[in-house]
């Protein structure tokens, strides 16, 4: 078993949208409409908007790879690119996807670690998410790797509202 992190390039798009749209509609398909599935995906990753995504300087996309396959990937923020203003010493995981034939090998925990780690190169005091409040699983995972619920914010997948919890751990 070998797993290697990668940080994207722009040389990457394909790839990109190719994982982030097969891991989103895996992970929420049974639990939204087709059409604002649809919308939703059209919209979040379109090549242009990922290129837009890829070239913020205060954005980061890494895939992890198992045995030379594209796994996963995960998407960081910093300073103005996060999807809420938690401020200059906050890093945003924005997304943090495995395709789930590779789910339960221990690669989320590697991204979310190398999260961890970016946020500590960069002295960042907070790490954040936001995941659906109906995102059990996740949930789950979030408070047992030390995230506790902050707050919470609305996304919108297509024409409909949800809620995600916001979900925080301090370094010390």
């Amino acid at each position: 078993m070998t797993i290697n992190i990668r940080k994207c390039t722009l040389e990457d798009l394909a790839f990109l949208q190719d994982i982030s749209v097969e891991t989103f509609h895996e992970t929420f398909k049974d639990q939204n409409s087709p059409e604002n599935m649809k919308a939703y995906l059209d919209k979040a990753f379109n090549l242009n908007q990922l290129e837009r995504e890829i070239s913020n300087s205060f954005s980061e996309f890494y895939f992890i790879y198992y045995n030379g396959e594209i796994a996963g990937y995960l998407k960081v923020n910093t300073d103005n690119a996060q999807t809420e203003m938690m401020g200059h010493d906050s890093l945003e995981i924005e997304r943090i996807y495995v395709k789930g034939q590779y789910q339960k090998l221990g690669l989320g925990k590697i991204l979310l670690n190398k999260a961890m780690d970016i946020a500590l190169a960069r002295n960042k005091q907070n790490v954040w998410l936001g995941v659906w409040e109906r995102n059990e699983n996740a949930i789950a995972f979030y408070k047992k790797m030390g995230f506790v619920q902050t707050g919470s914010h609305s996304f919108y997948m297509g024409d409909e509202e949800q809620r995600d919890f916001i979900m925080t751990k301090t370094r010390l």
